[in-house]
């Protein structure tokens, strides 16, 4: 029955897509969450009246952030192919997508953390300082565990928009579901190639949606 409706499906390409997206929004999701993480504390820390209170790292800091958000994902995928290049040694296949999809992901995220970490009650971190806790401390037992279901909403938010920037490194070569949906669905008119690629990606999504709503009740104490 499924061959005669989607007879242009292969089941072994279309598993390599899948493990494809899956391992590039993965490893991403993982590398974003541990990058944007620190960049947002850091945001947070040098703003005025906090504990590492700088302007100019503040300054220089959320302006690479905005620099980078702003960049529109397929011209940042191009102007990161000469580093994907020399990293890879290679501008195609899953891992070449990797720089490009964390460098676009992580200043989105990063904002995220620190519109998080901004509503946490400032009586609690001066609490923490008056009792002596360590920069380090206050970090780790103050600010992520008060802002852990914003972080996991926000990582979850930024895993759905990951999903998507895969499909669009998978047009100019990543592989995964964008590149079976386009080169050999689109391109090559099979339509049912193309809408079994793009319900899987739907999939996806609502799987990522699932699995973060559910950290994010498990850890919300409110």
């Amino acid at each position: 029955m499924l061959t005669e409706l989607f007879p242009n499906v292969k089941a072994d390409r279309l598993g390599q897509a899948i493990y494809e997206t899956v391992y590039m929004t993965s490893i991403s999701t993982i590398a974003t969450f541990i990058l944007g993480l620190a960049i947002g504390i850091l945001l947070f820390l040098t703003s005025p009246h906090n504990l590492w209170a700088n302007k100019i790292v503040h300054f220089l800091t959320g302006a690479l952030v905005n620099i980078f958000r702003s960049i529109p994902f397929l011209i940042l995928l191009v102007l990161l192919l000469p580093f994907t290049k020399m990293l890879f040694d290679s501008i195609r296949g899953p891992n070449a997508a990797l720089p490009a999809l964390i460098i676009g992901a992580a200043p989105f995220y990063a904002r995220m953390v620190l519109i998080a970490l901004r509503e946490i009650d400032k009586g609690v971190i001066e609490a923490s300082r008056s009792m002596g806790a360590k920069t380090s401390t206050i970090i780790f037992k103050v600010l992520i565990p008060e802002s852990l279901p914003a972080l996991i909403s926000g990582i979850t938010v930024t895993a759905i928009a990951l999903v998507g920037y895969t499909a669009v490194a998978g047009v100019i070569g990543a592989g995964g579901l964008g590149d079976l949906a386009y080169m050999h669905g689109f391109q090559r008119n099979r339509l049912d190639v193309t809408f079994v690629a793009t319900v899987i990606v739907l999939v996806i999504v609502f799987i990522i949606q699932i699995i973060g709503d559910v950290l994010t009740s498990k850890v919300d104490k409110r």
